[in-house]
């Protein structure tokens, strides 16, 4: 029986590397440019979201929410925080692009827990108070933040991350 030596050559990697890697992707791109939830039709069958309206039926109210005017109950967890979230049924145009909004109520020294997003990364944005954030990396170096009205941080994909409302700091 003969014996064929098969030497690695770098070429040969970086395509084997390459097609399996063309095929590694998080999510679908959407297959039109907008889907607006159907919240009516409750299809157990829907294609990357909600089922769709037709879209000679979208209009401008599809688009907008004042979910996130109000604000919150931080006295609902021991915690001292509220989430407030946008979804199919307060912005039916979300659906399928694959994007999140959150309000966040803190009570002085409320704390949103520890937690991740596996599947997209995070921006949070101070708008009254002082507020400390912080995520821990894969490397587990730890990056903190200590943001006043107007400042904003972002949270890696899958990164471990918090926030704590600072009632009083010295400046």
């Amino acid at each position: 029986m003969a014996f064929i030596k098969v030497t690695p050559s770098p070429l040969r990697t970086l395509v084997v590397l390459a097609l399996i890697l063309s095929h590694a992707r998080a999510d679908p791109d959407p297959l039109q440019d907008y889907c607006i939830a159907d919240m009516r039709n409750q299809s157990p069958y829907s294609v990357n979201g909600a089922p769709c309206i037709n879209p000679n039926l979208a209009s401008i109210s599809h688009f907008t929410t004042s979910a996130l005017s109000r604000r919150g109950n931080t006295k609902a967890n021991q915690f001292g925080f509220n989430v407030t979230l946008t979804n199919t049924a307060n912005l039916p145009g979300l659906n399928t692009m694959g994007l999140t909004m959150a309000r966040i109520d803190m009570a002085g020294n409320g704390l949103v827990p520890p937690h991740s997003h596996p599947r997209a990364s995070e921006v949070t944005i101070c708008l009254e108070g002082v507020i400390g954030v912080g995520f821990v990396d894969t490397s587990y170096r730890l990056f903190t933040q200590i943001l006043r009205p107007g400042e904003s941080f972002v949270f890696p994909k899958d990164c471990f991350s918090c926030c704590v409302h600072v009632e009083t700091m010295d400046t």
